[in-house]
């Protein structure tokens, strides 16, 4: 009995040794950013050169995510890049750029695009609203589908009813 207590005893320290494992790189929290959401509201003319510039602070590593809210579809969010193929053979890209500092929202198209109908200006460039969403770039490897709006809501619990809105132009 003298000598099975001690083998019990390392065996039961053993089992906690191997199942304190401190890899768990798959469980990566990162601390330094917190996802959060602000709304934008402008028009996109040929002043603006059809971009509106949105002033952020992320870290160089996080990832910025921008959905354009489509009136058109029952106020669906978009991730951009978005393309809307107008009549005619005309084609219209809405496209976003960041930097830790700045997001920039634009259009491209085709076509001249001060030569857009009003009904179209109205639809596409006129008051437009875009929700930039800030999450940190170790979530990024997650399987959330950044396509779907309110997956992105959810899985990093975002309050809607907290979202800032900035007028520009």
């Amino acid at each position: 009995m003298k000598k099975f207590l001690p083998i019990l005893l390392l065996a039961f320290v053993g089992l906690f040794i191997f199942s304190c494992d401190n890899d768990n790189n798959s469980n990566f929290v990162d601390h330094d950013t917190y996802s959060h959401m602000k709304d934008v509201n402008g028009t996109l003319n040929s002043g603006n050169t059809y971009s509106i510039n949105v002033p952020i602070n992320i870290e160089s590593t996080d990832v910025v995510l921008v959905y354009r809210r489509d009136v058109a579809n029952g106020n669906a969010w978009q991730l951009l890049p978005k393309t809307y193929y107008l009549t005619g053979g005309r084609v219209l890209d809405y496209n976003a750029l960041f930097s830790s500092q700045n997001v920039e929202i634009y259009t491209e198209a085709n076509f001249n695009q001060s030569t857009m109908t009003s009904s179209e200006a109205n639809t596409y460039l006129n008051n437009q609203t875009f929700r930039v969403v800030l999450v940190p770039a170790s979530s990024a490897k997650t399987s959330v589908d950044y396509n779907d709006y309110h997956a992105v809501v959810k899985y990093y619990n975002l309050d809607e009813s907290k979202v800032k809105t900035i007028k520009v132009n």
